[in-house]
């Protein structure tokens, strides 16, 4: 199969036809979300239902205010849904409490932002060894782990820097590292490579879906960038309050 029949094969299965033999990791059962604006009641999506495997990597696309971060807060617990259900290997997250699902999110979950997020006063091995410190590892244990995932994102050298101490693409590379070294079951990520350069973001998707490919670690990514949706394996646009089966790169838009 050539790489466009394979975009268009990828491209019209719909968020609900995963193979039964891969287990879901993360599923949303008719998630609905709306906000107030000035008194007006927003919709910003209704009876969503989405289902992302594991291992799987999956673009999500669309205009400005379509709904697609809103989307990934409520898939990685960071916000709760209006209606529905977000289940975390099979267990519904959204019906349990608010510290247990902090736990839930940090052990299970990792996240990357445009922005690094990065704090500031501390060291690139400080920054990724917290959530393992937050998670209740001893410290030795939590710095030799954060050191080892350092080095595999490249950043072996830089152990003892401050993110201003470092570059864009290394601050970007150090918030990958704090994000998988949970070694978590998914990792969301909100236009992970929109404040780089192309040639940083280029090299900074590829270190993404190396990760993705050594640890087995889902990975769904917010973009507006088709270049980086089309080496997902699967892409989505959000329209309407729905996600839509999309095609890129050579292959037919869906409907």
């Amino acid at each position: 199969m050539n790489n466009a029949s394979e975009k268009n094969s990828n491209a019209n299965l719909t968020t609900e036809t995963s193979s039964p033999d891969v287990p879901a990791v993360l599923e949303g059962r008719g998630l609905s979300k709306s906000f107030d604006d000035a008194g007006h009641t927003v919709q910003v999506f209704h009876d969503l239902d989405v289902v992302i495997p594991a291992a799987e990597t999956v673009a999500i696309i669309g205009t400005s205010g379509a709904g697609k971060s809103t989307l990934l807060h409520v898939l990685g617990s960071l916000e709760k849904p209006d209606r529905g259900q977000v289940l975390l290997h099979g267990k519904d997250i959204s019906a349990v409490s608010d510290k247990r699902r902090g736990q839930l999110r940090n052990k299970h979950l990792g996240f990357v932002y445009q922005f690094h997020h990065l704090l500031p006063e501390f060291s690139a091995l400080e920054n990724v060894a917290m959530p393992l410190l937050i998670g209740g590892m001893p410290s030795a244990v939590a710095n030799r782990k954060a050191a080892d995932m350092l080095e595999r994102v490249g950043l072996g050298p830089r152990l003892s820097h401050r993110p201003a101490q470092l570059s864009g693409g290394e601050r970007q590379r150090c918030a990958i590292a704090r994000a998988l070294v949970t070694h978590p079951a998914a990792v969301l990520a909100d236009e992970p490579t929109g404040n780089l350069d192309e040639q940083t973001a280029s090299q900074v998707m590829d270190l993404m879906l190396a990760l993705n490919r050594d640890l087995g670690t889902a990975l769904v990514i917010v973009t507006h960038d088709t270049r980086l949706a089309e080496r997902m394996n699967r892409v989505y646009r959000m329209h309407d309050g729905q996600l839509q089966p999309h095609a890129i790169g050579g292959g037919e838009m869906a409907p």
